[in-house]
């Protein structure tokens, strides 16, 4: 006759008591370590807020000046970015007469 091994109870709670205390271990490790590092989340969050220094200049004069001194072109780099701008439509403008012209005309065929 077959013969049923009886399993260890001593030994199914010797491993049953090791599993939970090497997990109550782990758990420890993980709450005695720092949190994640954030990193740019940090860095954003802590980055000093400079939207009423700002303001002010936008505000300088009024808010509706027109011509005279539109709110545009208050902050210091506006002009700068007003002439690449305005370069970059010229030249987009003159080669679109280029091809324009190139279409009409026949000119600047590739045999």
């Amino acid at each position: 006759a077959p013969q049923h091994h009886q399993p260890n109870h001593c030994c199914y709670w010797k491993a049953l008591l090791n599993m939970i205390a090497s997990r109550a271990v782990v758990r420890a490790v993980g709450r005695t370590q720092n949190q994640q590092k954030r990193g740019i989340v940090d860095y954003l969050t802590k980055y000093p807020d400079k939207v009423m220094e700002i303001k002010k200049v936008q505000m300088a004069g009024g808010t509706r000046l027109g011509e005279n001194n539109p709110t545009w072109l208050k902050q210091p780099g506006d002009k700068a970015v007003l002439a690449f701008g305005a370069a970059l439509t010229t030249f987009g403008c003159a080669q679109l007469c280029v091809g324009y012209y190139r279409l009409a005309a026949g000119v600047g065929k590739k045999d």
